[in-house]
């Protein structure tokens, strides 16, 4: 199983979400293609209901913990499900790498 099939069981055992988006970021970085090592997590859940943010992450990090230690990156994206029907299904980009980054 891949890094990206790991994240993905993890958060839908760990959270049940009603969306789930793990997108492989590694491309966008000066690192091998094989690393793995940067992931944007979009993952709307119930369980994020009347959580703060720190919260949110907290519960993402403990899923992956195991993971956590081979990612250098993780962009969270943890919203209720009225959170992503307001933002109409869309989240931010992932600005351009400025650490040695491919941009450059």
């Amino acid at each position: 199983m891949n890094m990206q099939q790991q994240i993905e069981q993890k958060l839908e055992a760990a959270l049940e979400p009603e969306f789930l988006q793990v997108e492989n970021e590694t491309h966008m970085h000066n690192v091998p293609p094989d690393a793995q090592s940067h992931w944007k997590v979009t993952v709307v859940s119930p369980r994020f209901e009347g959580l703060m943010l720190i919260k949110r992450h907290r519960l993402v990090n403990e899923a992956l913990k195991d993971e956590l230690k081979r990612i250098h990156a993780l962009a969270l994206h943890t919203l209720t499900p009225a959170e992503w029907f307001d933002k109409a299904g869309k989240v931010a980009e992932s600005p351009p790498c400025e650490g040695g980054g491919k941009n450059q």
